[in-house]
């Protein structure tokens, strides 16, 4: 399919850096539209957004950032400054959002595409698929997959078109690069250019050699959560600063507990940077919630029901823990 791309400099697309979510999305963008892609973290997505302001460009997309309440306001500052430029603003994204700040957004005149029923990557695709190639309803399916959004309505009909294993394995593949190159902001980069060319994950250099190193440090970091990790009334926590490995899943798991915690010092930025999980079992908003508690004590986060995360400045993470193991009874 052949369709307009604008010039890098024109185009500029911020996405999450940390999953195949955000990724993909940035990877769609790309296909379709061309440009530039920014990727960042929730401890430096403001700074980013914040320079944009001194660069000279016409269209933003924006995907795959939930807003905690510690930025909501920088946040919505930014989008105006931007947008009395004349900059075109797409916002695309699928975490829980305060009902003030979405109106807010939309009275800018920002394209906003928000629904959290389904991962970015999908809304992503479903909005532009005339632009994209075939291809592109893979990489939608990988980033439900990854999200652990599935069996929601617009992906599980996507996914049903391949074969289930193959998917997998092609989602495992992703997730475990993106994982193991969280600091190399130029090779993730290159990874969104070849991901908008439609290549497979498998088919990225070195991608099972890649594979197979993080499925070793995961293996390694599970037995260290086995020693090490803490048990509290209703949730299971550990520090697992060191390894660069998302392994929070098995917190629950290992504890018997609904909700698993894993923290990881920055001394860089002076705080922990937190993931949290909760089990089927477990009745609480997770994301709101710790959008709330981390706030209260000067940090951000947010995410989903059952999957979230945020930073709290480090000398604040005890009383977090406490903070939030006590809101869950």
């Amino acid at each position: 399919m052949l369709y307009f791309k604008p010039m890098s400099g024109e185009v500029v697309c911020i996405s999450h850096k940390e999953d195949a979510d955000g990724i993909g999305a940035a990877s769609l963008i790309k296909q379709a539209f061309g440009g530039s892609t920014k990727l960042v973290d929730y401890t430096n997505m403001m700074d980013i957004l914040e320079g944009l302001k001194n660069e000279s460009l016409q269209t933003l997309y924006i995907c795959d950032l939930g807003l905690s309440k510690a930025i909501q306001d920088k946040f919505i500052d930014v989008l105006t400054a931007l947008r009395n430029k004349g900059v075109e603003i797409t916002y695309i994204d699928h975490h829980d959002i305060d009902e003030t700040i979405k109106k807010k957004i939309e009275s800018l005149g920002v394209n906003f595409v928000h629904k959290t029923d389904e991962c970015t990557t999908v809304h992503v695709y479903n909005t532009y698929k005339s632009k994209l190639d075939g291809n592109s309803s893979f990489l939608a399916s990988i980033g439900a997959i990854t999200d652990h959004m599935e069996d929601k309505p617009i992906a599980s009909s996507l996914i049903e078109g391949f074969d289930w294993l193959f998917t997998l394995l092609e989602s495992t593949i992703l997730a475990y690069i993106i994982t193991s190159h969280q600091k190399d902001d130029e090779y993730l980069v290159n990874l969104v250019d070849s991901l908008s060319k439609s290549m497979y994950p498998h088919e990225i250099l070195n991608a099972f050699e890649f594979v197979n190193q993080q499925a070793r440090k995961i293996t390694e970091a599970i037995e260290y959560i086995k020693k090490n990790m803490k048990l509290m009334s209703n949730l299971a926590c550990v520090d697992i600063t060191g390894y660069d490995v998302v392994v929070v899943n098995f917190v629950p798991g290992l504890a018997g507990k609904d909700v698993g915690i894993t923290y990881k010092l920055r001394p860089e930025n002076g705080i922990y940077v937190l993931s949290i999980r909760g089990t089927k079992s477990c009745k609480i908003h997770l994301g709101r919630l710790v959008n709330t508690v981390t706030t209260e004590l000067g940090g951000s986060g947010g995410g989903h029901e059952k999957m979230c995360g945020g930073s709290i400045p480090k000398d604040k993470i005890d009383a977090f823990l406490k903070r939030f193991d006590s809101k869950l009874a």
